[in-house]
């Protein structure tokens, strides 16, 4: 009975697209029989904000900007004929500028064929290339892919290290919106100072993404770059894959970007329609809202039972929670709303965390992402008339229902294989729930003040660094309060500084005392 029950709830809430080759299934959430009616006063404010934002309604309030990335995919939606030219314009260019790098027609300053690419960017301009570049690389592309990520300098030599003797083979594309990111220059500072030391123009190597008219677009243009790439001010960060942020890269490794963004449009498309039971991303933004109680009280984990869509957890952290995470929603009022995402791979999680989310604290709902395809070669049976991956379908469907069957709800997204068009159709989908989600709770999801606040404390805590430094001597060492003291500082943050510069400077020296309030630090004689 209770099996003839759930197969009339997964027809019932099982939606398809088969053009696309995409299904969802939401039958495994517990939303009761009037959900869909009480919501529904939400879901026409949601519809029609996102009617808005398409329109080119200025949705990040804080910058007086248009949200724009739906545009990217679709040209022709653009709110007018500059803009629509301005993205036409560079994915020509930048298909050309790929396909002139391939050919050897664009060569390194030692005028050798490049054959590798070094991206330097960080957050949404390091997630989605690197997602992408997981999900579609093949030991067959014109040009592989490193990234720097961060501003860890162990980090930076760990890759250079790696691409040391291919130097003179490598493009590096530099990319940051404003131009003066912190981490983003650190990395492009660090690489320019490794060519030069092999005798190789920098320059004649790098590439720009970034504003017209940033620091990073006049020093490529001052330096004579190779070529830059605008990054518009109506694309944010978290929603900038389908810009010459994703589509350089993209390009540069050999997929095909034209596909990558009709399966963004189609999907688009799709989720245009008011039709909300026929609309995957207004469902997906539903199921996260009834998940968590519209408060974000469940976690979200995200499940891909494929290797090449282990990344994809992480691409959405940075588009869910930095769109969705926020103090105060469109009246002011403080909610703190958000959603925390996390996620593994299928079948690891087997023997990872599944035993936690069947039998431990029920403060989450999971999105299983199948993909059907197998694989491309011909098939290979481990068993009698069973294959790999019929055991990777098997670990799916029975973790589902094992999960089920301890109260755990789940979403079961599925594509037919993880091609260019399927990825950029994930995507769109993912885009365009959060951007029916934050009507839904009543938030913008397209501004980020919490971002700010963390760079500058990082800038103050680099100012404190040097009037630190400034207070030490090679006379007697002296103690993180007295330091503290003569700066009117924090004598903790005092203390940290301290014990950085001890760790990384030969120049300063530390003297160990039983608590480390009586630490003294000095300068080497």
């Amino acid at each position: 009975m209770a099996s003839s029950s759930l197969w009339q709830r997964f027809q019932q809430y099982f939606l398809r697209y088969d053009d696309l080759g995409f299904s969802i299934d939401i039958s495994r959430m517990k939303f009761p029989d009037d959900f869909f009616d009480k919501m529904r006063p939400k879901i026409d404010k949601a519809f029609a904000a996102m009617r808005d934002l398409e329109a080119g309604g200025i949705a990040n309030p804080d910058e007086k900007r248009m949200v724009g990335h739906y545009w990217l995919r679709k040209p022709a939606l653009a709110p007018n004929a500059e803009l629509r030219a301005d993205i036409e314009k560079t994915n020509a260019l930048i298909k050309d500028f790929a396909a002139a790098v391939h050919s050897g027609k664009i060569k390194g300053s030692h005028g050798e064929k490049f054959q590798h690419v070094l991206s330097i960017g960080i957050g949404g301009s390091a997630l989605g290339p690197q997602f992408i570049a997981d999900a579609l690389g093949t030991a067959q592309d014109p040009m592989g892919i490193y990234f720097f990520d961060n501003t860890d300098p162990d980090g930076f030599d760990r890759v250079l290290d790696k691409i040391d003797n291919e130097l003179a083979r490598t493009l590096v594309v530099v990319i940051s919106k404003s131009g003066g990111t912190k981490e983003t220059r650190n990395g492009m500072l660090e690489a320019e100072a490794r060519f030069k030391a092999a005798g190789l123009d920098f320059a004649k190597h790098a590439v720009a993404i970034t504003g017209v008219g940033s620091d990073l677009d006049e020093l490529g243009e001052k330096n004579g770059w190779l070529a830059r790439f605008p990054m518009w001010d109506w694309v944010g960060g978290r929603t900038s894959v389908m810009s010459a942020v994703g589509l350089v890269p993209m390009a540069l490794e050999g997929f095909d970007i034209d596909n990558f963004l009709a399966g963004a449009a189609a999907m688009a498309e799709r989720t245009r329609a008011t039709d909300f039971r026929q609309n995957a991303a207004m469902l997906l933004a539903l199921m996260w809202f009834h998940a968590g109680n519209g408060r974000g009280e469940k976690d979200m984990v995200v499940l891909p039972y494929k290797d090449r869509l282990l990344l994809f957890s992480r691409y959405l952290q940075q588009l869910v929670m930095e769109s969705l995470g926020k103090e105060k929603d469109l009246d002011r009022k403080t909610v703190n709303q958000g959603i925390a995402v996390y996620g593994n791979k299928g079948s690891t999680d087997q023997h990872a965390y599944v035993q936690q989310l069947r039998d431990g604290v029920l403060n989450f709902f999971v999105t299983f992402i199948e993909v059907a395809k197998d694989r491309y070669r011909a098939p290979f049976q481990v068993e009698d008339a069973v294959t790999s991956g019929d055991y990777l379908h098997g670990f799916l469907r029975g973790t589902r229902a094992a999960l089920y069957e301890k109260g755990r709800e789940s979403i079961t997204v599925s594509i037919s294989e993880a091609n260019a068009f399927n990825i950029g159709a994930l995507i769109a989908l993912y885009e365009r729930a959060v951007g029916f989600y934050g009507p839904l709770v009543n938030i913008n999801a397209y501004h980020q003040p919490g971002v700010e606040a963390g760079k500058k404390a990082a800038t103050r805590l680099l100012q404190l660094q040097s009037e630190v430094r400034g207070k030490l001597s090679p006379a007697a060492g002296k103690t993180a309060e007295e330091i503290a003291r003569a700066l009117d500082a924090d004598p903790e943050d005092v203390f940290h500084v301290l014990q950085h510069l001890a760790s990384n400077d030969p120049s300063v020296q530390i003297s160990k005392s039983e608590e480390p309030s009586d630490d003294k630090f000095s300068l080497a004689e």
